[in-house]
């Protein structure tokens, strides 16, 4: 039976005895690589576009779950600048399904006090993905509740260089001097300067590789990789990523 929302307090409670979650430090940022659909698909005899399909619904459960679990921010990896090497077909649906996401859940994300938000370059996306985006940014801008921040069009190496290239503008116009680069600084000029870095970043699939995915934010992160391919990724699964990172000590470097 799927679990209902919003959880009542003696459903947290049942939730708290079975996993020891601490709901008192619940990671504030949780970073996702969803990556497994088109194997799953494969898997089960199915084109990759079905796993797309399929993991587009689990998005709405760890949506919702992460909401009501008190996380504050949570990033989810929905197509890289790599995914453009893609068969064509696969790649028009992969730029359907925020449209069709937003057009069905953007409701229920106003609801939920969601704002969404997101990183990437979206001026390369189709003209319909671009107005299904800046839709909901608009209609949630008010809402203060969970972040919902998408990665659309997003690569690493190319927000650090374009952060460096901003930066090395300003030195060349002698707004600033070299001197005056810093680690906050640098880090002023990514797509996600106004977010907390992520505490937690989760990888499906059984992949162990970052695929140019926040370098610079996940520096002090904690990793937790699973073998489950994203469509069948559950409520268990998070419950059980948010448990194994509340067990482990954030040095920092430190003893």
């Amino acid at each position: 039976m799927p679990i209902k929302f919003p959880f009542s307090k003696n459903k947290k409670e049942t939730i708290n005895r079975t996993l020891g979650l601490d709901y008192d430090h619940i990671p504030k940022h949780v970073a996702i690589i969803m990556d497994g659909n088109g194997r799953w698909a494969k898997n089960r005899g199915m084109p990759r576009i079905a796993g797309h399909k399929e993991g587009m619904g689990v998005v709405k459960k760890i949506v919702r779950h992460a909401s009501d679990l008190g996380v504050q921010i949570l990033t989810l990896y929905a197509f890289s600048t790599e995914n453009w090497k893609r068969p064509k077909n696969e790649v028009d649906f992969l730029m359907k399904l925020p449209v069709d996401f937003l057009g069905t859940y953007l409701p229920e994300l106003i609801d939920r006090n969601v704002q969404v938000q997101t990183i990437g370059d979206v001026s390369l996306l189709p003209a319909h993905t671009q107005k299904a985006i800046k839709d909901a940014i608009e209609k949630t801008s008010d809402n203060d509740g969970l972040i919902l921040n998408f990665a659309l069009n997003y690569g690493s190496r190319y927000e650090m260089v374009h952060a460096v290239k901003e930066i090395a503008e300003n030195v060349e116009k002698g707004v600033i001097s070299a001197s005056d680069v810093t680690e906050e600084m640098f880090t002023s000029h990514l797509y996600t300067s106004k977010l907390l870095e992520p505490d937690l970043l989760i990888r499906t699939s059984g992949e162990q590789r970052l695929s140019n995915f926040l370098l610079w934010q996940l520096a002090y992160s904690e990793f937790w990789f699973t073998e489950v391919f994203w469509p069948d990724f559950d409520e268990s699964h998070f419950e059980k990523a948010l448990y194994d990172y509340q067990n482990r000590k954030r040095r920092y470097g430190g003893i």
